[in-house]
């Protein structure tokens, strides 16, 4: 039963039900625009409310703990929708398509309904950091993880969509991680400049974009991945006495690296485009999924949040 006097009580709580109730608003409007090429200008406002709501929330929580909101698991979940509508936006801008946009929006409600309606209680209220996490480290680490958290799912949500637009197609692109196209597609000659000459302008298919976006978007997470497990390793030499400790979280968080190293290996060494990189980074969608919830909600390890064990 929902505890409607904890949402009226505590504005924190309030706040990300009012995040719900907007991302939930803009999902019929994402589905029943659909149809056409564009995305709904509605729909997209109506995220960014959302966006600004969840910012609000955990300036807020920031203002009355005296920490970074990321103490428990609710708070991990608001920052991490609040990542997820951010980098929504960002891809919008890049492609405003309505596809793209019934494809990125779920998430972001499942994540804050999880949040709102599924946690205890107890798991909501703000909690004293263990003194290992008072350091100047927790702001820059976990905020880079879980931003890179939030562009891997997408972009790997984005190669979900690649599978679905371009099923019983032949998927070529013309321009990529590799420059593929034209070059590959022409015989190669001994002089460049002729090479060069003979390129003619191409139109992009909506696979061929989303496809290109969805490496774009994994490439900038892989990075923010690779800079939250370095800063993740300094930290916990500091804090621990040890740079890595094989703790379930550091384990999966590595494997969940390596999976996406292999995606852009295929890409930038073996050439590889549109499905079979895509089943990758869905590979990866799911070893990220477990990283991050399957890890908190079981409860074990030093990186848990608790709450079955």
């Amino acid at each position: 039963m929902i505890n409607f006097e904890a949402y009226l009580s505590d504005p924190v709580i309030g706040l990300g039900l009012v995040s719900f109730f907007l991302i939930l608003l803009s999902l019929p409007i994402t589905f029943w625009n659909i149809s056409s090429q564009a995305s709904s200008p509605i729909s997209r406002f109506i995220i960014s409310l959302a966006n600004l709501v969840l910012a609000s929330q955990l300036l807020l929580r920031w203002w009355q703990s005296g920490h970074f909101p990321i103490s428990n698991l609710y708070e991990s979940l608001c920052f991490l929708t609040w990542g997820f509508t951010l980098t929504q936006l960002l891809i919008e801008r890049v492609i405003p398509s309505a596809f793209v946009q019934a494809i990125l929006t779920p998430i972001s409600l499942l994540s804050i309904a999880f949040a709102s309606f599924a946690l205890p209680e107890e798991l909501k209220v703000a909690s004293p950091l263990v003194p290992a996490l008072r350091s100047s480290w927790l702001v820059m680490h976990v905020s880079v993880i879980m931003c890179s958290y939030a562009a891997l799912i997408l972009g790997s949500l984005l190669s979900v969509a690649v599978l679905i637009s371009s099923k019983g197609k032949e998927l070529q692109l013309r321009g990529s991680s590799m420059g593929v196209g034209d070059f590959r597609e022409r015989d190669y000659k001994s002089n460049l400049m002729v090479q060069i000459e003979e390129l003619t302008p191409v139109e992009f298919s909506s696979p061929e974009v989303i496809d290109n976006l969805s490496y774009r978007t994994i490439s900038f997470g892989f990075l923010l991945l690779t800079f939250g497990l370095i800063s993740g390793a300094v930290w916990a030499n500091e804090a621990w006495g040890s740079w890595w400790s094989w703790d379930p979280k550091e384990t999966w968080a590595f494997i969940s690296w390596l999976i996406y190293a292999a995606y852009l290996h295929t890409r930038l060494s073996r050439g590889w485009q549109g499905r079979r990189p895509a089943f990758i980074a869905i590979v990866g969608l799911f070893v990220i999924l477990v990283c991050y919830i399957g890890v908190n909600l079981l409860g074990i390890g030093l990186h848990s949040y608790g709450w079955f064990l």
